[in-house]
């Protein structure tokens, strides 16, 4: 699955719409990126942008906006109510699916370093991209703002992470720039049924991770104690990794709890909705629903979909849409006005509506597709539909089990069956594009050009490189659907017994796909001139194939037998 990574730039400048269109027209260029959000602000005199993409494309274009930036905005004449010390103030990278922070960090380092050697922009690196402790606090590192930087960077204690340690007129146009890396912070509101600030507050601050001042006597109206540097002594919230504060919104009419929160991997959001919950029914007030602020990872909100299904006891092997509905519902997404997916979760924001996906025709136009005239999709494409139709059948009766009468004990075993063939389903789905997109690399491969010399070798290496993967394809094929006969197995051995010859349609379906894409596997091989390669990818597949054929014997003798 693809990796992607949010970057949040803030610029010092918020009044000049022309400076910013300028700035965010950069980001806009580099494809793989997609600019989310723009948001300007006069009295801060600061942009907060919002860019989501894949890594090397994401840190192109974060160095091209820091560019523009450097060019447009002079930090000498800069005013406003925001602390800052530069053009681009900070500059954060964030986890959003499929990488690690760590691999975050990494980035991080790699932008600050390209930024403070080819700009000539000092860098301070802050959260987990930090060089020390210290620095880990964004406020530390801005200390002294614009105004104290020419002291700050040739201190020792201070000395920029990357770039220049030594002022100098262009560095005073510019100002420092602070990357790092950081989770992924979502904003959330809660709505109560009640108008009171007070009481939001109140639940606000059993939750938060700062809590509440600790009070002589633990009274309302007691003075806060105070601990020996004069500092008032807090009581911890119930919520690590959350900011909250209570407050009315005209506009709806009720008093929500405001909350950010910062680490939705430690407190993940239907913890924290179920936390609020509880902490307002215990002060005799309830929880509506919720408004999403800004923009959410799609994990966020198919773990919020099984964590209810699960409360539920109900199989959590469903589609991705399903869980979603589960979420939106059981988060009260939906309470002051329609949760819309596809503008609010990342993954479905980036999704290219303009190519047509296979798997997103109806199986009449995906039928009238493979009958036309057009090689793709072909017999790759289809082995792997066959194979995903298997694997779904498997979930099927794993879902079925799952809710008969009579074995709700094992509702959980089941489920974890039908989320094993969710899997596997979901990943040859993928590959009927896949197979159909390795066809076509080959076709490009072939219309290069091959007039001159370098031409001839050049389209020689991309054929061979298009036909490898085109035989890489359909191996991961084979794998897909014998590993997902293994499910099918299972069905037919302890499934609900009325869905038995549906285990055995599984396999049949999944054997098939198997067969299918390994007579792909050998036509493309056959044209490769790593010989070693060929040789080795088709004996592990004639391995697959037999173990395959074996595995649906052995699970059509069990369906026989219950027949």
């Amino acid at each position: 699955m693809k990796k992607l990574i949010e970057c949040v730039p803030n610029f010092s400048e918020g009044r000049d719409m022309s400076i910013i269109n300028q700035i965010t027209s950069e980001i806009e260029k580099i494809e793989g990126v997609k600019l989310i959000d723009v948001d300007a602000g006069k009295a801060t005199n600061r942009t907060v942008v919002t860019m989501v993409g894949t890594p090397d494309e994401v840190l192109e274009a974060a160095f091209q906006s820091v560019k523009k930036a450097q060019e447009l905005i002079d930090m000498r004449k800069h005013h406003g109510a925001h602390p800052r010390f530069g053009a681009t103030d900070v500059c954060p990278l964030v986890p959003v699916s499929n990488i690690s922070m760590e691999e975050v960090v990494v980035l991080a380092h790699k932008l600050a370093k390209r930024i403070g050697e080819e700009l000539e922009i000092p860098i301070y690196c802050y959260e987990n991209a930090a060089s020390n402790e210290l620095r880990k606090n964004l406020a530390n590192c801005r200390s002294g703002e614009y105004e104290g930087l020419p002291e700050k960077i040739i201190s020792d204690d201070w000395s920029p992470d990357f770039g220049p340690n030594s002022w100098s007129g262009k560095i005073s146009k510019s100002g420092a720039t602070a990357v790092g890396a950081r989770n992924f912070l979502v904003a959330i509101n809660f709505n109560l049924n009640s108008t009171s600030t007070r009481r939001a507050n109140a639940i606000a601050f059993d939750v938060r991770e700062r809590g509440r001042a600790k009070l002589e006597g633990n009274k309302i109206n007691g003075k806060p104690i105070l601990d020996k540097n004069g500092n008032p002594v807090m009581i911890p919230g119930s919520l690590k990794h959350t900011k909250a504060i209570g407050w009315f919104i005209d506009e709806y009419g009720i008093a929500q709890i405001s909350m950010n929160m910062t680490n939705i991997d430690a407190t993940p959001i239907h913890i924290a909705f179920d936390e609020v919950s509880e902490k307002a029914r215990i002060r005799g007030l309830r929880i509506t629903g919720s408004e999403l602020v800004g923009v959410v990872p799609l994990k966020a909100m198919l773990d919020a979909g099984r964590f209810f299904l699960k409360k539920q006891q109900r199989s959590t092997g469903i589609s991705d849409k399903e869980l979603l509905k589960i979420a939106i519902k059981s988060l009260g997404l939906d309470d002051l006005y329609p949760f819309e997916p596809k503008k609010k979760i990342i993954e479905y924001i980036l999704e290219d509506d303009s190519s047509i996906k296979l798997i997103n025709m109806s199986l009449t136009d995906f039928i009238n597709e493979t009958a036309s005239e057009s090689p793709a999709p072909g017999g790759g494409s289809i082995s792997a539909y066959m194979g995903s139709m298997g694997a779904a059948l498997g979930s099927m009766v794993a879902n079925l089990s799952s809710h008969k009468r009579g074995w709700d004990e094992r509702w959980e075993e089941f489920s974890e069956w039908a989320e094993k063939g969710k899997y596997f389903h979901d990943e040859l789905l993928k590959m009927v594009d896949e197979d159909t997109n390795a066809f076509n690399k080959i076709m490009d491969a072939f219309s290069l050009p091959k007039k001159t010399a370098h031409d001839i070798e050049f389209r020689k290496s991309a054929v061979q490189k298009a036909t490898k993967y085109a035989t890489e394809v359909p191996f991961k094929v084979m794998n897909l659907c014998y590993e997902s006969m293994k499910i099918a197995k299972a069905m037919a051995d302890i499934g609900n017994p009325n869905s038995v010859t549906d285990a055995g349609v599984a396999a049949i379906s999944a054997c098939a796909g198997v067969r299918g894409a390994f007579l792909n596997v050998k036509i493309n091989a056959k044209g490769l001139v790593d010989k070693d390669f060929a040789q080795k990818i088709i004996s592990e597949s004639t391995e697959i194939q037999a173990k395959a054929i074996l595995l649906e014997k052995e699970i059509l003798k069990i369906v026989d037998s219950k027949l």
